[in-house]
């Protein structure tokens, strides 16, 4: 196994309010009642990254991701005082990935001038769809024109590292109707896509009042002719949802899939650290008003990784990658033998789900498709 310092760390810093909860969403997210208690919140965050710091031990950041919620609701200065504190506390590497998620209906220009001005390098933008019936159901508070100027308003504030974020398979919508959206995001030539399916999730709105979804086959059909437009526009798929340009790879999510540790702060929040030979894990407290009483925000429990959990847990992100990981990589995230794996990874290949090869391992075409099927082999 590899000693902590060896293993790439990112920082996710959770900001958990949006205008309204949309009826997908199982994030941990909360309307937005009155005002934002953003001074309070940004101590707060400081102050739980205070209690981390003797774990960390100055290891160096290679990544930011301010998550959320609606992180983009927050000023400016605000996410200026938070990397400030951020980078008082903590070694961080040189041409370090900051990535802010943002809705288009929460921003104008001065405000992503001044993301930009603050730090922010990489802006994710939560479009989801830009046909407006599609939006009024997803229930967004964005149109398509919101959308459209949104990224001409990233453009001019400086960003040069975009992120798309699409859906498909939703309510009622046609192979055509994907296709659109992706068609129209290229057009603005967005440096990454996160292109993923909808998917119905307990405590949401739409799982209690299901609405009409595409047929299996529907999906199938817009999955590869999407992968096939994406393709034809410049983009290469690296993860099941993800796909960049050449060198545009988001280096925080691929840290997650890898294996590698996060550090997460703000309400909800989850962290993997690893700790001399052990894999650990601790949450925070999930309501925004917990989160910022100081007792509940320091009740947090490290919890030893077993590793049964390891396994299963490190197969469940490495085979999301197209390319996988080497077989190295296992021991030396997880800090147990290959010889442990050896009869799940015979089975996987034999069902034709894994490939090894080269010193990789990798889900097959097959293994790409019925993903969980191959995943679920290393549960036992």
């Amino acid at each position: 196994m590899l000693t902590p310092e060896q293993i790439p760390l990112s920082l996710y810093i959770h900001l958990p309010w949006c205008v309204q909860k949309c009826p997908y969403c199982d994030f941990n997210s909360h309307e937005m009642k009155n005002h934002l208690p953003e001074t309070l919140y940004v101590d707060a965050l400081l102050d739980e990254l205070d209690s981390h710091l003797a774990l960390i031990n100055r290891r160096p950041l290679i990544s930011i991701f301010f998550g959320g919620g609606t992180p983009s609701l927050f000023s400016a200065q605000s996410v200026e005082r938070i990397l400030n504190g951020v980078s008082q506390r903590m070694t961080l590497t040189h041409a370090l990935e900051i990535t802010l998620e943002a809705n288009p209906g929460t921003v104008d220009q001065a405000r992503f001038a001044g993301f930009r001005s603050a730090g922010v390098n990489r802006l994710s933008l939560g479009i989801q769809s830009l046909q407006n019936d599609k939006l009024a159901t997803l229930g967004r508070i964005h149109d398509k024109d919101q959308a459209c100027r949104a990224i001409d308003f990233a453009r001019s504030a400086g960003f040069d590292n975009l992120n798309v974020d699409l859906m498909y398979g939703l309510p009622h919508q046609t192979t055509q109707d994907a296709l659109q959206d992706i068609q129209t995001a290229l057009s603005f030539q967005p440096q990454h896509f996160s292109w993923y399916q909808l998917t119905i999730e307990p405590n949401t709105l739409f799982y209690h009042q299901r609405p009409p979804l595409p047929a299996d086959d529907t999906l199938w059909e817009m999955q590869l002719a999407g992968q096939q437009l994406l393709k034809a526009g410049g983009f290469h798929q690296y993860e099941v949802s993800a796909y960049a340009q050449t060198q545009r790879e988001c280096v925080h999510n691929r840290n997650y899939w890898e294996f590698g540790d996060y550090l997460g702060i703000g309400a909800g929040a989850h962290s993997k650290i690893t700790a001399g030979k052990q894999v650990k894990r601790f949450s925070q407290v999930k309501h925004p008003k917990d989160y910022l009483e100081k007792a509940k925000r320091h009740q947090q429990i490290l919890t030893e990784v077993g590793e049964k959990e390891l396994i299963f847990e490190f197969m469940l992100n490495a085979l999301r990658l197209t390319a996988g990981v080497t077989m190295a990589s296992f021991s030396e995230r997880t800090g147990v033998s290959l010889q442990a794996i050896s009869a799940q990874l015979a089975l996987a290949q034999k069902r034709g789900l894994l490939c090894v090869d080269n010193g990789r391992l990798y889900a097959s075409e097959l293994g790409m498709r019925f993903l969980n099927d191959l995943v679920a082999i290393f549960l036992d």
